[in-house]
């Protein structure tokens, strides 16, 4: 895919790997619809560099804990832009919870974020497009066993075979690829990191350029889908190790 003046929808786009991904695909020639739920001064800012950098770009807001609330998100993109290519299921929410310390709800809100809501968005992608591209935002836990934060890696590896499943059933008018990030958050002003690292393979951080950068490989080539790149210096070779 040429991805000059393609439009894309990228979910959690305000900060963080969002907004590196937004970045890359502006500067690829992308138009960009920037959603965030409580992010919205940062996916406003965000969305008024772009501008000022010739890039149309749009702000959707909106949470994920229902099927009602994922079809306006989609809806409101729509409308924003008139018209969508690309979906990049990015948002997610992350916290540390083991086996016996998750509770029901806290089971409940990370699937609905990290699993359903991504579902619900490529369904809904899927009845608007006639050809299009889906990249789902992964981590590099699913080829681990680690047991420190349960629900969010049980999310995650669902996810990871969704991307197969829709990848199969949605071809050959949409390709779904994912990205599987490593540790790549970048350190804070005071110096601390926020990610705990482990061990890399590769003996270096991935960036989360390296992440946006394999986003706008799998878009730009045609003949890739059913794949997950993992972006984390070799650590998933590593288990739980790493």
């Amino acid at each position: 895919m040429n991805l000059e003046n393609k439009t894309v929808l990228v979910t959690g786009g305000a900060i963080r790997v969002g907004r590196a991904i937004c970045e890359a695909l502006a500067r690829e020639g992308c138009r960009v619809v920037i959603h965030c739920n409580r992010s919205v001064r940062e996916a406003r800012s965000l969305a008024a560099r772009l501008r000022r950098g010739g890039t149309p770009a749009w702000v959707v807001t909106g949470d994920f804990r229902t099927a009602e609330a994922c079809e306006r998100v989609m809806a409101r993109a729509f409308q924003a832009a008139g018209t969508m290519d690309i979906l990049i299921n990015n948002a997610a929410v992350f916290h540390k919870q083991t086996l016996m310390t998750a509770s029901d709800a806290d089971l409940c809100a990370e699937w609905e974020v990290n699993l359903a809501a991504p579902l619900r968005l490529i369904r809904a992608f899927a009845r608007r497009v006639r050809r299009g591209k889906i990249i789902n935002i992964l981590d590099r836990r699913i080829a681990s066993c680690r047991p420190d934060a349960v629900p969010y890696t049980l999310s995650k590896r669902m996810l990871a075979e969704l991307t197969l499943l829709a990848a199969l059933e949605l071809a050959p008018a949409i390709t779904v690829n994912g990205v599987a990030p490593g540790a790549v958050l970048a350190a804070d002003r005071k110096g601390s990191v926020r990610e705990k690292a482990g061990r890399f393979l590769l003996q270096q951080r991935p960036a989360v350029a390296d992440v946006a950068h394999a986003i706008v490989f799998l878009l730009q080539c045609d003949s890739i889908t059913g794949q997950i790149v993992y972006v984390d210096s070799g650590q998933h070779l590593l288990g739980s190790d790493g």
